[in-house]
């Protein structure tokens, strides 16, 4: 697996500017080739100042298609749901329409839940943009070091060693059909996976790869 192209910024604020800049730019490109952009977005707390930049730059309408990288097993409400988190940083003031916006099912349970999105995933070709986050272990997604990453377009994870130990989560081979895949890693606790990463160990951030562009997108912190 060939390394991502590194992009290191001084602080989040700067890394932010820069990302929802490009961001809007893959989405004019993407539309005025093919008429939409389908994005997937990564869950967690470090993209969420990104979304709240989106907001304020009321980012997207009709021919945005948003997609999640995975969920947590939780009631569609609950707090520490991606879909909940999102959509108050973002979606719920966005031009991008309810049918356009899709959460992963998650509150019906694992399995349910991934054959469902597989499903709705069965029409839509490779996705313009991956936005995806890393954990300290170097996992991505719900996809976890020392679990499986591939095998169908969606995944029922059902013994994360993160709790809720319920999720789904898009595979590796999914997630890599896109044309551009976009880490986003901040704060000082990912120095030591970013370097395994630099190494060349086998994680699930290393797996996963856009088309046309691997990138991940760093703080000074993050960045050691």
């Amino acid at each position: 697996m060939s390394l991502p192209e590194w992009r290191v910024f001084a602080d989040a604020d700067a890394l932010v500017a820069e990302l929802s800049a490009a961001l809007c730019a893959e989405a004019a490109a993407a539309i005025a080739a093919r008429g939409a952009f389908h994005l997937v977005l990564a869950g967690g707390t470090s993209p969420l100042a990104l979304y709240r930049a989106l907001a304020r730059q009321q980012a997207g309408d009709a021919r945005w298609h948003v997609w999640y990288g995975d969920e947590r097993c939780l009631p569609v409400d609950h707090p520490e749901r991606n879909s909940v988190a999102i959509e108050a940083a973002w979606l719920a003031a966005s031009r991008i329409p309810p049918e356009n916006r899709r959460p992963i099912p998650a509150e019906r349970g694992s399995q349910e839940a991934a054959t469902m999105y597989a499903g709705w995933l069965a029409g839509v070709a490779d996705f313009d943009v991956v936005m995806l986050g890393m954990g300290e272990d170097g996992h991505t997604a719900s996809l976890f070091p020392g679990h499986s990453w591939d095998g169908a377009d969606v995944l029922a994870v059902h013994d994360a060693p993160k709790l809720p130990s319920e999720r789904v989560s898009l595979s590796q081979a999914r997630l890599s059909r896109s044309q551009r895949v976009w880490f986003v890693i901040t704060g000082e606790g990912k120095c030591e996976a970013l370097m395994r990463w630099k190494n060349g160990e086998a994680l699930p951030v290393s797996a996963i790869q856009g088309k046309q562009q691997t990138a991940a997108w760093l703080d000074r912190a993050a960045a050691g």
